[in-house]
């Protein structure tokens, strides 16, 4: 079983290119993340209608991050997923951490383009 904790959306940019690909293998993963609006948009089936719809949120409304998303999407196309919602610097060590790592990254010079 693999543990992924996810900051935002955005967490593929917080990576070397090389990072990205961390399994292959179709697996079980519990995913954590202390964004509620990933983790609706993922078991309340948001993001697949926003992927059906043309990245439409409404019909005013563009779905924003298109590109990660999708990249989301194509992961739990593959792998076993189970979304938990965490509250955000509520002591949740890997929470900490990963906040900690993220803030670093962002404020880091050279960060890749998302893909």
């Amino acid at each position: 079983m693999v543990l992924i904790k996810v900051r935002s959306l955005a967490f593929p940019t917080l990576q070397t290119r090389e990072q990205k690909v961390i399994v292959q293998e179709p697996c079980k993963v519990i995913l954590f993340s202390d964004s509620k609006y990933i983790v609706d948009a993922v078991t309340k089936g948001w993001a697949r209608r926003w992927q059906k719809n043309n990245w439409k949120r409404n019909k005013r409304e563009d779905a924003l991050n298109p590109d990660l998303w999708e990249q989301l999407l194509s992961l739990l196309d593959i792998h076993k997923v189970e979304m938990r919602w965490i509250r955000g610097h509520s002591g949740h060590p890997e929470n900490e951490i990963a906040d900690r790592l993220a803030v670093k990254a962002a404020s880091a010079e050279n960060l890749f383009d998302d893909l």
